[in-house]
């Protein structure tokens, strides 16, 4: 390292074979594509929840083929079959870039959709179908996608200025906040809830017991996705924020080197989803069988 620039470190960048990349990136890619193709041919599926499970899949898929193009166009080049700065590899590396972008913030916003809908499921099941229209839900996805295409180009394009990374950094630790506000709300109301079925005549304790366990399974199955999502995505913004506090610190540089394991890691994310529907429900017919009774 140029000592100039840099503080010395004893840590080396450690480097992940691509073959480690291609395999995940494959093999994610197939998982979300069959969720996504389930979901779009069976019409028992099209109902708003599994609409939002099938933009998930879908942004984890746009993530699994950006970051495999990514690590193919690396090995192109190193092999000298691509200029590694011409220009038009950089404006491709932007869109690859803004892709990636676009598949993070559309994870957290399906994320934010699922655990609105699984709270109306539950605290509002009487007037579910009125509020969680099929019209609304497209309204929503529309939303979605294209607040979360116009935030990658913006993030991609100005993400020299440290003031663009903040906003990167503190939008994730907002949306985690108000994720996992809801769900620890949900469950602490569901706790009472269970209460006042225990208390309930047995004829109908044992019918909304039934139904509500059912319910309750699938609020925790999308809790374990988020927890899922969380731990794969952390150590990539935790790179980001050591970059802006702490640039020149040895130590830092340490946590730095580790950066590929952390692609790698924000990677599998999209593997693990759909083998998460499938332990948690692994009874069912199909991957994407499960919340709904």
């Amino acid at each position: 390292m140029n000592s100039g620039l840099m503080n010395q470190t004893d840590c080396p960048e450690v480097m992940v074979p691509f073959t480690v990349f291609f395999i995940v990136g494959v093999v994610s890619l197939a998982e979300n594509l069959l969720v996504v193709v389930a979901v779009i041919r069976n019409r028992n599926l099209h109902s708003p929840m599994y609409c939002f499970i099938c933009s998930l899949a879908a942004f984890n898929t746009i993530a699994s083929v950006t970051k495999t193009w990514e690590n193919l166009m690396i090995v192109l080049s190193d092999m000298g079959q691509l200029e590694k700065r011409g220009p038009s590899e950089t404006k491709l590396d932007d869109v690859m870039d803004s892709l990636l972008c676009m598949s993070f913030v559309g994870s957290i916003f399906s994320f934010l959709a699922i655990a609105v809908d699984r709270y109306i499921t539950i605290f509002h099941a009487l007037r579910y179908h009125n509020i969680m229209t099929m019209q609304r839900t497209g309204v929503i996805l529309g939303a979605i996608w294209t607040t979360c295409g116009m935030l990658a180009v913006l993030m991609v394009k100005f993400f020299d200025f440290k003031f663009v990374m903040i906003c990167l950094v503190v939008f994730f630790i907002i949306s985690l906040a108000v994720i996992c506000f809801l769900y620890v709300y949900m469950f602490m109301l569901a706790r009472i809830h269970a209460k006042n079925i225990a208390a309930l005549p047995i004829g109908r304790k044992s019918r909304r017991q039934q139904r509500w366990s059912s319910i309750m399974r699938g609020a925790l199955t999308l809790t374990i996705l988020f927890g899922a999502f969380v731990v794969c995505w952390v150590p990539f913004f935790l790179h980001l924020i050591i970059i802006m506090v702490c640039p020149m610190n040895p130590y830092c540089e340490c946590y730095r080197s580790l950066f590929q394991l952390h692609v790698v890691l924000m990677m599998s994310h999209a593997l693990i989803d759909p083998a998460i529907y499938a332990f948690r429900r692994h009874q069912c017919t199909f991957v994407v069988c499960f919340i709904y009774p």
